[in-house]
């Protein structure tokens, strides 16, 4: 049994792409270049989770992706003026 029969079993070569389960499937763009779901198949790489990743970075990122991550801005919290005022008096700051 060879690797790509274990990654992707039953599927074949179509002149559209890969099909595999009644899918097709198309190649990996660049985004998708170290993520983890990324698979070879019949020299070519295609995404294990989503059959078509042109459509799923075409909104921003693909939620799919192991290799990014989101960034949350940095919640800051909000001081009490009167508060930092009195450990400012009081000599006692971060």
């Amino acid at each position: 049994m060879s690797k790509d029969a274990k990654t992707f079993p039953d599927a074949t070569m179509t002149p559209d792409g890969m099909l595999y389960n009644g899918v097709i499937f198309q190649p990996i763009i660049d985004k998708c270049e170290g993520c983890g779901r990324v698979r070879e198949f019949a020299d070519s790489r295609y995404c294990s989770s989503y059959p078509m990743p042109t459509a799923k970075w075409s909104l921003g990122m693909c939620n799919f992706s192991t290799h990014t991550r989101t960034s949350t801005g940095g919640a800051q919290t909000k001081v009490n003026p009167l508060k930092a005022s009195k450990r400012a008096a009081k000599g006692g700051g971060r």
